[in-house]
């Protein structure tokens, strides 16, 4: 009745062992029951979004506080009002913010904002990145890329990451025509020195904005996001994911000169920048402001990197014990890991990462990443680390075969973006 069968490409039986996609029953802190009972520790949970584990208390709580107050009115809610005061006292380098219902509305609207703004067209994007927003202008640049018209995505262009001399190039190649630099500021690598306060120089002196996909880094790097931790302040920048703990929540956020040309206070033409039935919605605001209190009250960033950075150690030291060191690869920031599955030549595989899955998953472990809650225990991080040697073992005897097929189970997982279904 679905088509892909999930609403979330990531989430797709295709990215999972065949026969070993379970669907979910329920979910509390850091575990999740499928509808046959089984019982699994989870990682990257909700796609990174409940970062504090499922049906959080006091979350929850705040959500039960509103929901019998009414959802949404004609009008704006005080709970608005709320919600953007605890949001901009969070995130001190945004002056104004907007709030919507998913990360590629607010990013597109930062994009068309941008080029309200200086009047140009292009979009240049952080080539290394891997996804910005469902929208044509993105999506079209992706091996995805059916139903989007070529006119669209000539406009969009990218620069590699970490390398200002090459972006410094593309922006004297296409002079006075790009209207904002668009990136993740971290991923699974930290920024090279100097690099962000690079860009943020490039982008004044060619006089497009500087716009900080904050959708992963917000919260989980430092309760102000990447730009609270590395010290550069963005144009504009947008939220999601972990901000509403599972609900509906994202923000557009920036400096008020440039907001409020989404606004009614100024000369110029309107911009319509967000306009969503559902993007007040008053128990997801309250959602949003119970996790900032959180993260801020209870150090949850700290735990979060504490938890991650005794997975990494105890994941590196069981895949090195059973020889598969080079080729189970954990790598990112400690809050927000992921892993790699490298063949006997040392290429990314997919047939590895099916075998990876499928052992972790018999061993009770739901790990399309080792993307952390604060949820989580050090019992359950030790015991993951367990189920991870009990599949290093599977794995090393695949590679000493040099074929992983007989631990496969079936066809490979694939990756979300490719031509063909």
């Amino acid at each position: 009745m679905v088509p892909g069968g999930a609403h979330t490409y990531a989430k797709g039986e295709d990215q999972y062992p065949e026969d070993l996609a379970p669907v979910i029953s329920h979910g509390r802190g850091a575990h999740v029951w499928d509808v046959d009972g089984n019982r699994y520790l989870e990682y990257g949970s909700g796609l990174r979004s409940v970062s504090l584990g499922h049906a959080h208390p006091r979350v929850t709580e705040a959500v039960r506080r509103e929901l019998g107050r009414g959802g949404n009115f004609v009008r704006p809610s005080i709970v608005e009002v709320d919600a953007a005061e605890r949001f901009l006292a969070t995130v001190p380098t945004a002056e104004m913010v907007k709030f919507a219902k998913n990360g590629s509305d607010a990013t597109t609207a930062a994009v068309r904002l941008a080029r309200a703004v200086t009047g140009r067209p292009r979009v240049a994007l952080c080539g290394d990145h891997p996804f910005f927003s469902v929208d044509d202008w993105f999506i079209g640049t992706t091996p995805m890329s059916a139903g989007i018209p070529a006119a669209t995505t000539d406009l969009t262009v990218s620069f590699p990451y970490g390398d200002l001399a090459a972006t410094e190039e593309l922006l004297t190649r296409h002079k006075g025509e790009v209207a904002c630099l668009l990136l993740e500021p971290a991923t699974h690598t930290e920024p090279p020195p100097g690099y962000l306060a690079g860009l943020r120089e490039l982008a004044d002196l060619h006089g497009c904005l500087l716009v900080f996909d904050e959708m992963i880094t917000g919260l989980r790097w430092s309760e102000a996001g990447a730009q609270g931790l590395y010290g550069v302040v963005p144009d504009l920048s947008t939220f999601g994911k972990a901000l509403g703990n599972g609900f509906a929540v994202s923000a557009l956020a920036g400096r008020r000169e440039v907001m409020e040309r989404g606004g009614l206070r100024h000369s110029h033409d309107r911009v319509f920048l967000l306009s969503t039935t559902h993007g007040a919605e008053t128990h997801s605001l309250a959602a949003a402001m119970a996790v900032l209190d959180t993260y801020v009250e209870e150090g949850v960033t700290a735990r979060l990197h504490a938890l991650g950075e005794r997975l990494a150690a105890g994941v590196r030291d069981v895949a090195a014990g059973m020889g598969v060191g080079d080729h189970l690869v954990v790598r990112g920031r400690a809050s927000n890991l992921v892993f790699a599955t490298l063949d006997e030549h040392h290429r990314p595989s997919q047939e590895y990462r099916t075998l990876f899955l499928r052992r972790l998953i018999a061993g009770g472990v739901l790990a399309p990443s080792f993307v952390v809650s604060s949820a989580l225990t050090e019992a359950d991080i030790d015991r993951t680390v367990e189920v991870v040697a009990q599949a290093c073992a599977v794995y090393r005897k695949a590679l000493d075969a040099a074929d992983p097929t007989p631990w496969l189970g079936g066809r490979p997982v694939k990756p979300v973006f490719r031509r063909m279904a």
